[in-house]
């Protein structure tokens, strides 16, 4: 699991399996007949139920925010949603921007781009797209999108710098990107770090959160803003699976935390007053 090939190779597995899942199967598997805690997938899954264009097919209960809450999406946008799944922000989306606007999903789990047609064309949504491609490599042209949203997706990518790098390309000069991710303060256990399901489910993929943040800024976004953070509590009886006693109390006691955040960022727009710019 050292190099990014076999850790994308562990999320197209794992999620290819969660798509061919209920959401209600997503959050009970773990349990058997004796009940648990909710499966790491849906801990930090929050309540998309209220919002405008939600489509229960679409919910598999994966994310980890609301960003398309915070994107401030105008009539017309054209929006894209990184690691769209099957396809629920992708659809909250399309609520915001109308007809006359565009979402294009990208994802790069088969099963889920499968899923995510399937619901858009059941309901006849036309100016919605999924595109199979991985988010470190998109398959979008350059200065494309208008607002950029992704829901606990990124902290599933080895190189996340890279990914914020296609993002600064794919935006238009002054579009702006709204993202729901994972991130860390203190270390995780290396037990935990090197548990597949973990990674799967979000947790042990994730950066250290100055790091995160400092990646936006590194790759030219301005007015980076944390538009949510809440904090992330995992059960003790999924840590037991991965932690001796002994471990599970330092981990409590280093006071290490795991928050989701949503992060605001702004591709700076073009200054008419350069030379050659060919816009005054």
């Amino acid at each position: 699991m050292e190099n990014g090939n076999a850790l994308k190779d562990l999320v197209r597995e794992k999620y290819s399996e969660i798509a061919l899942q209920d959401k209600e199967t997503n959050a009970s598997s773990c349990c058997g007949s004796g009940g648990c805690s909710s499966e790491v997938y849906n801990i930090m899954n929050e309540d998309y139920s209220t919002l405008q264009g939600y489509n229960p097919d679409a919910d598999l209960g994966l994310g980890c925010g609301l960003p398309t809450q915070f994107a401030k999406i105008r009539k017309g946008d054209v929006v894209i949603d990184l690691g769209s799944g099957a396809g629920n922000d992708a659809f909250i989306a399309r609520a915001e921007t109308g007809e006359t606007g565009k979402v294009i999903g990208i994802d790069f789990t088969e099963a889920m781009i499968n899923k995510a047609r399937h619901n858009a064309e059941v309901r006849g949504f036309h100016n919605v797209e999924f595109r199979a491609g991985d988010i470190e490599q998109m398959p979008v042209s350059d200065s494309v999108a208008d607002v950029i949203v992704s829901n606990c997706v990124l902290n599933l990518v080895p190189d996340k710098n890279g990914v914020f790098a296609e993002i600064f390309r794919v935006l238009k000069p002054g579009g702006h990107f709204s993202i729901s991710d994972v991130v860390l303060t203190g270390n995780l256990p290396s037990s935990l770090k090197e548990a597949a399901e973990m990674y799967a489910g979000c947790v042990s993929g994730a950066s250290q959160k100055e790091v995160y943040l400092e990646l936006i800024t590194n790759n030219g976004f301005k007015n980076v803003t944390i538009q949510k953070e809440k904090p992330i509590i995992i059960p003790d009886d999924i840590l037991e699976r991965y932690l001796t006693p002994e471990e599970l109390a330092g981990f409590k006691n280093q006071q290490a935390g795991i928050f989701s955040i949503t992060v605001y960022a702004d591709k700076p727009a073009e200054n008419c007053c350069e030379p050659g710019s060919g816009c005054c």
